[in-house]
């Protein structure tokens, strides 16, 4: 797949800038805060409808403004398809692929696929579950988009069952409090079974080949394990058991929920496990022995989503070069190669090898506009 074109009408610090992809790899230069993050952010939210920066809404339209709208041509194998998102201060997106206008959300998902690597996800390894989750989450949506419909219902359940233990667990007798939480808790087995098997299955298909990227880059000398350790016991994938194993645990842990006033069982709380020589990654080495772990989760996001959609997605590296070593950053760009479309922000040039320089376009980034250098 190829992207074409991006068009960016009052979004982050961009007025109306409209940029033409005339090469397999885009590097985008310039000082920090001009807006060359903005751009990747804005591919991503065309492939996930999600931001990694998690930001709202109301902070993606500029400011003064109603709403902004992120415009892009994609080539795929398929044909050519022009994709509309268009963000509001109210919240309220829409979505429209070749100018019409899409119901569902998850409808648009899967159309662009990209994988979004920046000095953030170095937290993957040392940060907290949630980053990690999140992480499952967004590749999960690209490999499935049906499970961006998934997690929201997940979701929905989880806030009313939450709001209903803070409101009531006080004033209703325990009879009518248990009665109603079993409707919540059917619900939030169901739901969370949903997330909790397609969770377990993309890590059973990420975790060998992220092994293999990591013994390639680490010269064999360590060993990457991807354990997925969900909240709720699974002993085997398959819906009824997880179903029950979690109604088991949401019932055992009834009186610790009530006297905290909020859900503790489900997949909000599940963590994936990161361990490098039988050592978990986090407690393991250096920062370079970290920074090779993620490059290898990336490189193996990369292969995944070609495995399954059958086109190579894009790559977008927000600021990362800077973050690897010398001999990080050589495995990286041979792996790219031609093979993915990329788009590079840099504070400076100086990190790339003659050869790159020639074949990528080059853009300057300055306060929310691009100019040719």
């Amino acid at each position: 797949m190829y992207l074409k074109t991006l068009n960016l009408r009052q979004f982050r610090n961009y007025q109306d800038q409209k940029v033409e992809f005339t090469a397999a790899k885009t590097i985008l230069v310039g000082n920090n805060a001009q807006g060359k993050s903005n751009l990747l952010e804005a591919v991503e939210l065309l492939a996930t409808l999600r931001s990694h920066r998690m930001a709202r809404d109301r902070d993606l339209v500029q400011e003064g403004e109603a709403i902004a709208q992120i415009n892009a041509t994609l080539e795929r194998q398929t044909g050519v398809s022009d994709l509309t998102l268009t963000l509001r201060r109210n919240g309220r997106r829409s979505v429209a692929v070749n100018g019409e206008s899409i119901r569902r959300q998850m409808d648009f998902l899967g159309v662009l696929n990209a994988v979004q690597f920046s000095s953030l996800d170095l937290e993957l390894v040392r940060g907290n579950p949630e980053g990690r989750r999140n992480w499952l989450d967004t590749l999960l949506i690209q490999l499935e988009p049906v499970y961006a419909h998934i997690l929201q219902q997940y979701n929905h359940v989880l806030r009313q069952r939450n709001a209903f233990l803070k409101r009531h667990v006080e004033t209703l007798d325990a009879i009518s409090l248990h009665s109603e939480l079993a409707v919540w808790d059917a619900q939030l087995a169901t739901t969370g079974t949903r997330v909790i098997r397609r969770r377990d299955r993309a890590i059973q298909r990420l975790a060998p080949i992220a092994s293999a990227w990591h013994a390639s880059i680490s010269g064999s000398t360590e060993v990457l394990q991807i354990n997925y350790l969900p909240n709720i016991p699974l002993e085997d994938n398959h819906p009824e058991e997880v179903q029950q194993a979690f109604f088991a645990k949401i019932q055992q842990r009834a009186v610790a929920q009530m006297h905290q006033g909020t859900t503790l069982v489900g997949p909000h709380r599940d963590e994936v496990e990161l361990t490098i020589n039988q050592t978990p990654a986090r407690q393991y080495g250096s920062q370079g022995q970290q920074r090779t772990l993620v490059l290898a989760l990336k490189l193996a996001e990369l292969q995944l989503i070609e495995e399954v959609v059958k086109e190579p997605p894009l790559l977008l590296l927000d600021d990362v070069l800077a973050e690897l070593d010398l001999s990080r950053q050589n495995q990286l760009l041979n792996a790219i190669q031609d093979r993915f479309q990329t788009v590079i922000t840099t504070t400076h040039l100086g990190s790339f090898d003659s050869q790159w320089l020639k074949s990528s376009q080059i853009l300057l980034v300055k306060a929310g506009e691009l100019i040719r250098p």
